[in-house]
């Protein structure tokens, strides 16, 4: 039997929902922690910007800091957990300094990673220290642990995957209920699923943070936010939802990662019977293609404070182990740098195209006229009715086609005085496989 380890000294910088959570779950289940890390993990200090508030945890034996910087300088420190968020400033400043004074970092920040991963990779090597963030990617779902440890032996051609729980919920539930966008978003609010102040969800923003760091890790290049293709939800209407039902779809934000290709993160309409389609709710999913596994699919819970300490607590015990490895599964050394993700949208592929049009004579034969200018082909057509002179929904599907010939037949379409609404398209992802 191996002899236990003496014990890992831990600081928590943010004791939010879910830096408590870690708080109260290495406190209240020591042993049993203790045993699977192979030796115990004690907090000794923690820093927040409340130290009045009731965290359902004792601080007795354990040193506070209104600074988070000043946990970096401690010597018996081994491990900073940092729950503070953003992509600079406070965060950012400790990651520099714990990883140079050789401290293992662990990270539920999507943002930094995404942002600022190479240079912390770099400097965790440099101090023989561990960069942790299995929490800043689909929560509960071990979704980095998955990429780089479980299926290091294949060659991983796509990843897929529904990232951002609000998203989710916002769109399933506006296709259960018919209800448009902006009221199902207020309901998330009040349910605390999406902030006061929702840009990072609806516009796509974290869920891309998040596609960033998958892709790095799965096709070997540095992580680089700025080269994902980003669309959020705001565009989709109600309407969209009866549409795509009776084409045989649904429609979810999902973020999609190929190997020498832009990410992105896109609504789209997915196949009623594919695996990504049939993941609702605030659960995030994602899905890995390789060679010679196949496909795998992962599913759970994205967000909170338990779903995310989970994922703390595993970088920990993995910490303790010994089996920290390296942040990106290869050394930064190796990392192609981000001219290795081509500037293109990836390959054609076929569209939902919904216009709102005045309903009179000659408006299908304008809208043709332009797609054609375009080599853009028509798979089908959808009209619900007549309404001489009222605005409706014209709502069309393509052949394959390219991203960028699209892009140029809509801005077209957006001038025409019988279009009454920026024209809304959707790519169509015909298999779990294509994207």
């Amino acid at each position: 039997m191996t002899k236990a380890k003496s014990g890992l000294k831990i600081a928590i910088a943010g004791l939010g929902v879910v830096g408590s959570e870690v708080a109260r779950q290495l406190i209240n289940r020591h042993g049993d922690l203790a045993t699977a890390a192979g030796q115990s993990l004690d907090i000794v200090a923690v820093s927040a910007r409340d130290r009045s508030a009731d965290r359902a945890f004792s601080l007795d034996g354990i040193d506070w800091y209104d600074d988070a910087a000043q946990l970096a300088a401690r010597d018996d420190v081994d491990i900073i957990v940092e729950m503070i968020g953003g992509s600079e400033g406070v965060a950012l400043d400790l990651a520099r300094a714990s990883l140079s004074s050789g401290k293992h970092f662990v990270t539920a920040n999507k943002a930094m990673i995404a942002h600022h991963g190479t240079e912390l990779a770099t400097l965790a090597e440099a101090n023989n220290a561990n960069l942790m963030f299995e929490a800043a990617v689909a929560g509960g779902i071990p979704a980095v642990k998955t990429l780089r440890e479980g299926l290091a032996g294949n060659q991983i051609n796509r990843v897929a995957g529904i990232l951002n729980g609000t998203c989710n919920y916002i769109l399933s539930t506006m296709e259960t209920t018919g209800r448009d966008f902006d009221e199902v978003l207020a309901d998330a609010q009040r349910l605390g699923y999406a902030e006061a102040e929702p840009s990072f969800d609806v516009d796509g923003i974290d869920a891309a943070h998040k596609l960033t760091i998958l892709a790095a890790i799965a096709f070997g290049h540095q992580p680089d936010f700025n080269a994902v293709s980003i669309q959020g939800i705001r565009d989709v209407s109600s309407v969209d939802f009866a549409y795509a039902n009776q084409l045989g779809f649904r429609i979810k934000l999902v973020g999609v990662a190929e190997p020498g290709l832009m990410p992105r993160m896109q609504t789209c309409l997915l196949p009623l019977n594919s695996q990504l389609a049939k993941v609702n709710g605030v659960l995030n999913a994602v899905e890995f293609h390789g060679t010679p596994v196949g496909s795998v699919l992962t599913v759970g819970p994205g967000a909170g404070g338990g779903a995310t300490s989970s994922a703390v607590l595993s970088d920990l015990i993995d910490i303790a182990a010994g089996r920290g490895g390296l942040a990106f599964g290869k050394p930064v050394s190796q990392l192609a740098d981000s001219s290795a993700v081509k500037n293109g949208a990836g390959p054609d592929k076929p569209f939902y195209v919904r216009l709102m049009v005045v309903d009179q004579p000659g408006v299908l034969a304008t809208v043709t006229a332009i797609l054609q200018k375009h080599d853009i082909s028509i798979e089908g057509l959808l009209q619900q009715g007549r309404a001489p002179g009222d605005v409706v929904a014209l709502v069309m599907t393509t052949h394959e086609t390219p991203v960028a010939s699209l892009k140029k037949a809509l801005d077209e379409m957006e001038d025409l005085p019988i279009v009454k609404a920026k024209p809304v398209a959707m790519p169509i992802l015909l298999a779990d496989s294509e994207g």
